[in-house]
């Protein structure tokens, strides 16, 4: 994580990181003002503080109260050397807890991160740079040499020369990643999760056997995701690429809209049009470009090249965002490399869906045949160990698909986990899978799975198989663990064994979509000096229902994204149309703001928590509609999961109105106890809010060049690191 440091007046200094930012001073007797805790301070709190958040999280996952544990610290300094400290947690539980959960509580502190950090002993490098900004990172792992090459199954280079080549790709665009957590806690399992330190919402997760594999995964995936632009998908890029001769890459192309709103001519063809338009209601104005929002421009959309033919097909980027998110893309040494790891993860998902939707039974893979694999053997045996049974299932379908399956129980919550992986080699596909059951999980994590399901209707509903493809923790059908299985067990295998293995296998799996009747088409991205690729399956490799495209596309955000933006500007002529616009939609009220405009606020302002329904309660208080903003504010209350803060601002806002839209009722003869209750600060916000005195309390004013949205400006010049170096290979 990296922390800018801010020299503030007298001693005190100023710490940024993510979205947060941290004060500290020093006592007045060291000449400070005593304002704020020191460095140091914080430092002890930090111990402090990590050991109870595992309490936390042990006794969470058990449904055990916290409400009588405490727990203390203190720092012991030895008078002789004031470095030498002992730091003694105390816990005091209560007499209920069990013997077993008193053990657990203990054995949980003793993980505390910053605990095993101390006792591992950092180590502190200090140095100067020229310009801190533009101090490129350092590769993330040692300089590849003659003697340190590691070669595993589907890469075409060695893992440390892989390394080097994506972290200096990525320096080279001025991405300075940083690795923000690690995780073994099985043997040959790691995972860890790498981000942009400019902009941590560019983030990936990497899996692996190896601590190298795992990085490898990681750089891959984030390189991926760069090339195709999904770490900005839905999001308004700003105006200045929006008036840029191109928004996603030199070689996109506009289509005018018709004046009938039909789809013009060229987009799409026709394997495609059937697929996205089958009852002719798809029109022009649903395809517009939600990044950009340039309506006058018409339908911005993406070259693919139709495998069949080599044809060029344009796609229109808003298909793309809304049905596809980022299954089919990937990145790798070479574009075969790539397409071997795009085809496998669409068959990965597309057979999942198929398994879990049809409530398929699988049949177990023999142990003759996990033996063969000792690394895999030895994970499954540790998670058996923890209390978690493990089922191992071929997911080939008789051979026809290379995925294999690894499912968790957890007899804890009666949770179920089933995990999936492609490759070619099923090997490797064992290995994806069981390293992806772990990525980024711990054993408490584990509890958050849910429990499996005799009801068809929940397997088979959409978006439970979007929960899924974003994190393995939709619904499992009970079917899936019959010991009737509807397929045979085939020890299949789809590799290649010879040099050009990758061209091979990816012919292969090319070649498992022929006959399905399946056309392709595919994207090559090399202007950012990687081979990457996006492969769109019509049909077959969307994750997102067709229908999205008309009842639930993300360009609504065109609707209503100016006049949120300049709300403090709106005249209530203007905020009773964008009121009508937003009650009329058929928007749920609980979607946030950040999700419906595509701007990213930080979570932690009211912006950031901000729902349609607060939103249209804030306009309703604006307008002076008291009857409506009474029942906004009940529904808010009822349901809304907010801070304590806005929820207390909110209940003093009901007694406001009920007191307003009583006749019998004056406000003065309760303004004191109401004060004594939630405060003078809140109660002058609650009725300047009623009243009109304060509109939309809370949210800072912003307009459409995103003033004070550092987070989201730092997203956009994120990606206009990568629009300017597209720019430059063009202009080559």
């Amino acid at each position: 994580m990296e922390i800018s440091v801010n020299f503030l007046d007298n001693l005190r200094l100023e710490a940024k990181f993510d979205d947060f930012t941290v004060i500290t001073d020093q006592p007045i007797r060291y000449k400070g003002d005593g304002s704020a805790p020191s460095p140091f301070d914080y430092f002890l709190a930090s111990s402090a503080l990590c050991a109870a958040y595992f309490v936390r999280v042990y006794c969470l996952a058990r449904d055990i109260p916290t409400d009588n544990i405490r727990l203390s610290q203190n720092n012991i300094v030895d008078p002789e050397d004031r470095y030498n400290q002992i730091f003694k947690i105390q816990v005091e539980l209560p007499e209920d807890i069990s013997e077993k959960d008193r053990q657990g509580i203990l054995r949980s502190i003793d993980r505390c991160t910053v605990k095993k950090v101390i006792q591992t002993g950092p180590d502190f490098e200090i140095e100067t740079v020229e310009n801190l900004a533009e101090n490129a990172q350092a590769l993330l792992m040692v300089s590849p040499d003659a003697e340190h090459q590691t070669f595993i199954e589907g890469k075409d280079l060695p893992l440390e020369q892989t390394i080097a080549n994506m972290t200096k790709i990525l320096a080279d665009l001025g991405m300075k990643i940083e690795i923000a957590s690690w995780r073994n806690i099985v043997p040959h399992v790691w995972s860890l999760h790498i981000r942009d330190a400019a902009s941590p919402m560019c983030f990936t997760n990497g899996k692996g056997t190896t601590k190298e594999s795992a990085l490898c995964s990681a750089l891959g995936e984030f390189i991926e995701r760069l090339n195709c632009n999904f770490f900005y998908n839905d999001q308004f890029f700003g105006e200045e690429i929006a008036n840029k001769p191109f928004v996603h890459y030199p070689n996109e192309r506009w289509f005018e809209l018709e004046e009938d709103d039909s789809l013009p001519e060229g987009v799409l063809d026709d394997y495609t049009l059937p697929i996205y338009n089958p009852d002719g209601e798809l029109a022009g104005s649903n395809l517009v470009d939600t990044n950009s929002g340039r309506i006058d421009r018409g339908i911005c959309s993406l070259p693919f090249a139709r495998k069949s033919d080599g044809e060029t097909v344009y796609f229109p980027s808003n298909l793309i965002e809304n049905l596809f998110l980022s299954n089919g893309m990937s990145a790798g040494n070479t574009l075969a490399e790539a397409q071997v790891q795009c085809l496998s993860e669409i068959f990965e998902r597309a057979v999942k869906k198929e398994i879990l939707e049809q409530e398929i039974a699988l049949p177990d893979v023999p142990r003759s045949v996990l033996e063969k694999y000792p690394d895999i053997i030895e994970g499954i045996d540790e998670l058996e160990k923890q209390g978690f049974p493990i089922l191992v299932k071929d997911a080939s379908l008789g051979g026809q698909f290379p995925v294999m399956c690894v499912t968790l129980m957890n007899p804890r919550n009666g949770g179920v986990f089933a995990s999936f992986g492609a490759h070619p080699s099923l090997h490797v596909a064992l290995e994806r899978s069981l390293t992806e059951l772990m990525q980024g999980r711990s054993f408490e994590g584990l509890n958050d799975v849910p429990p499996p399901t005799f009801n068809s209707l929940a397997v088979t509903e959409p978006h439970n198989f979007v929960e899924h493809f974003i994190d393995s923790t939709g619904v499992v059908s009970w079917r899936f663990f019959s010991a009737k299985s509807d397929y045979e067990f085939v020890e299949w295998d789809f590799s290649g064994n010879h040099a050009d293995s990758n061209e091979t296998e990816a012919d292969r799996l090319f070649g498992i979509l022929e006959p399905m009747g399946k056309e392709v088409y595919m994207a090559n991205y090399e202007d950012l000096g990687a081979s990457a690729c996006r492969i769109l399956v019509p049909g077959y490799s969307e994750v997102y229902p067709v229908e999205d495209l008309i009842w639930d596309n993300t360009n609504k955000a065109l609707d209503y994204r100016e006049d949120i933006l300049n709300l403090h500007r709106l005249e209530d002529e203007a905020l009773e149309d964008l009121w009508a616009r937003l009650e009329e939609s058929q928007i749920d009220n609980y979607e946030t703001i950040i999700t419906l405009i595509g701007v990213e606020f930080d979570e932690n302002t009211v912006w950031g928590q901000l729902t349609v329904l607060e939103l249209k309660l804030l306009i309703q208080l604006a307008l002076q509609r008291y009857d409506e903003a009474l029942e906004s504010v009940e529904a808010f209350l009822q349901y809304n999961d907010n801070t304590v803060e806005r929820g207390l601002f909110y209940r003093a806002v009901q007694a406001v109105l009920e007191i307003a839209l009583d006749e019998d009722l004056v406000l003065e003869n309760f303004i004191d106890n109401l004060c004594r209750m939630f405060g003078k600060d809140v109660m002058d916000a609650s009725v300047g809010s009623v009243h009109g005195g304060v509109r939309f309390h809370g949210l800072t004013p912003t307009n459409m060049q995103l003033e004070g949205l550092d987070k989201h400006l730092r997203l956009i010049a994120s990606y206009k690191k990568l629009h300017a170096a597209r720019a430059q290979v063009a202009a080559q």
